[in-house]
């Protein structure tokens, strides 16, 4: 607890510098919130002078109606400056891996520049056959549920794609998670696809095993008194990925009520919880010997996955672009 007791105050003063700059350029709070999360989930240091110049450079390089000049440039300033000791060098690379997502047949919007920092901060190098596997990949989620996946899907589709198993292998192993964590009590919907997605990242557990674990948590969860609401399915799926997920559940807990007491974020307690589990899961993963290291790289790259894309909804930049059923 010493070290997230430190991550919270840590996390507390950055999102106090961000709130004193730009609370009147955002639509909601809960964008810097986010954030600032990913400067804890990443150990990176925050300057809020060189944030602002990363940001206001990101506005200045992009066209007049690209979603980057909006507030989701906070967004991007921050993947870029937590992953990259000179981020500035590594925007035209992530401009290149969107055009190539796009020329691929993703559409224009957030979701899209998300998708494309996971190309960038994993160093694909054929972007063209990695964008192209992803729009494959991305059009046999929608044929297995047409009204659930939409543009908010486009991330998750290009982590799928940097996967090497055979696409149809791969969609058949989703679709197995989805109809047995349905039959133990989650409920169907884009959540539940989400988990099933991030579960199927793990090759080294059966499925059976995997939803064993979830419901697990899922039970552990109403037992502690947090209500384990469809949102929060993405956030089991990455306890369920880390060795004794079920047993930190008291951490995140006391972390959770701790975020809550705090007056900046005391009508935030869904983003808190979301914030807690990603905290303990950062630090579990900087002291484990036992996860394989590609396992860590991926859950790391999925917290900022998730993040990115909770602002993106949160902001409203993809209220347009996220409807179901998008192509």
């Amino acid at each position: 607890m010493e070290k997230a007791n430190r991550s919270i105050q840590d996390y507390i003063q950055i999102y106090s510098q961000l709130r004193e700059r730009y609370r009147w350029k955002v639509n909601d709070q809960s964008v810097l919130m986010m954030v600032a999360s990913l400067y804890i989930s990443n150990n990176r240091s925050f300057d809020i002078d060189r944030f602002t110049e990363l940001a206001d450079y990101i506005k200045r390089e992009s066209g007049l109606f690209s979603p980057l000049r909006s507030e989701s440039r906070f967004t991007f300033a921050a993947m870029l400056d937590t992953k990259f000791d000179s981020p500035k060098d590594h925007y035209p690379a992530f401009i290149a891996a969107y055009n190539s997502l796009v020329s691929a047949g993703f559409s224009k919007n957030t979701f899209t520049y998300i998708a494309a920092m996971l190309l960038v901060t994993a160093n694909a190098e054929d972007l063209k056959s990695l964008s192209e596997r992803a729009r494959v990949v991305y059009k046999k989620m929608r044929e297995e549920h047409l009204f659930l996946t939409g543009h908010s899907d486009y991330p998750l589709a290009v982590m799928l794609a940097l996967n090497d198993r055979q696409t149809d292998e791969l969609i058949f192993h989703i679709e197995d998670l989805y109809s047995k964590l349905s039959q133990n009590g989650f409920r169907k919907g884009n959540d539940l696809q989400s988990m099933s997605h991030i579960l199927s990242l793990n090759e080294n557990s059966q499925s059976e095993d995997m939803v064993a674990l979830s419901t697990e948590i899922y039970d552990k969860m109403k037992k502690e008194g947090i209500k384990p609401k469809s949102m929060f399915y993405p956030q089991i799926a990455l306890l369920t990925l880390i060795e004794k997920g079920n047993d930190n559940l008291l951490e995140i807990k006391a972390i959770w009520e701790q975020l809550n007491d705090e007056k900046l974020f005391k009508w935030k307690k869904d983003i808190n919880f979301m914030m807690a589990v990603n905290f303990v899961i950062s630090d579990k993963i900087d002291h484990s010997s036992l996860l394989q290291t590609n396992l860590s790289t991926t859950i790391e790259t999925l917290i900022q996955a998730q993040q990115a894309a909770s602002i993106a909804a949160i902001s409203g930049a993809a209220v347009a672009s996220s409807s179901n059923g998008g192509e």
